[in-house]
């Protein structure tokens, strides 16, 4: 799996995770795997997954001023100042009490969940950054009919995403594929 680079505004940043330990395979169990489960008992991480949905907060906030762009123009520049953000930095930068622990267990995820969480990750990055473009051409063009539309499509596709990326954190390993993300936005 490939890095994503994505630019929004004038910063382009590498919206992946850091590196997976691909020792992990799933379906094996191993003492640190069951360690870490016992740790994030009892946690908002989940047992099974290790993974934490305090992550989608990051992406509530851009689809909620997405939303706000057909009303308030002026909120894409607020759109625009977004970065994507590695599940290990929303932590890192995050006030939740259990924001070390969620780091740590990061690094135990098993493969079978880590890999298409990551993958869809990429995807809402990807998206975002596809919708800041349109949304941009839209209102230059004032186009504002087609601005709403596309806020509003656009903004229920990232969710839809982001309602994936939730499935995965707690024990789902499905995914959409990157072709139906492409009919969808009719690229």
């Amino acid at each position: 799996m490939q890095p994503v680079a994505v630019k929004i505004g004038s910063v382009q940043r590498n919206a992946m995770s850091e590196p997976a330990d691909k020792t992990r395979e799933p379906g094996v169990e191993n003492g640190e795997y069951l360690a870490m489960q016992e740790m994030v008992r009892g946690s908002n991480i989940d047992v099974t997954t290790l993974l934490a949905t305090d992550y989608l907060n990051h992406f509530n906030e851009i689809v909620m001023l997405l939303e706000m762009v057909p009303d308030m123009p002026e909120m894409l520049d607020d759109v625009k100042e977004w970065q994507p953000k590695s599940y290990q930095d929303h932590f890192r930068d995050s006030t939740i009490a259990e924001k070390e622990l969620a780091i740590e267990a990061y690094g135990h995820v098993p493969a079978i969940y880590r890999e298409p969480f990551e993958q869809t990750v990429e995807q809402i990055n990807s998206m975002i950054a596809s919708t800041v473009q349109r949304l941009e051409k839209n209102l230059a063009a004032g186009e504002t009919d087609v601005l709403r539309a596309n806020a509003k499509n656009l903004s229920r596709l990232i969710q839809r995403l982001m309602d994936m990326a939730s499935a995965i954190i707690h024990g789902s390993s499905k995914t959409l594929d990157q072709s139906v993300i492409d009919v969808l936005l009719g690229d």
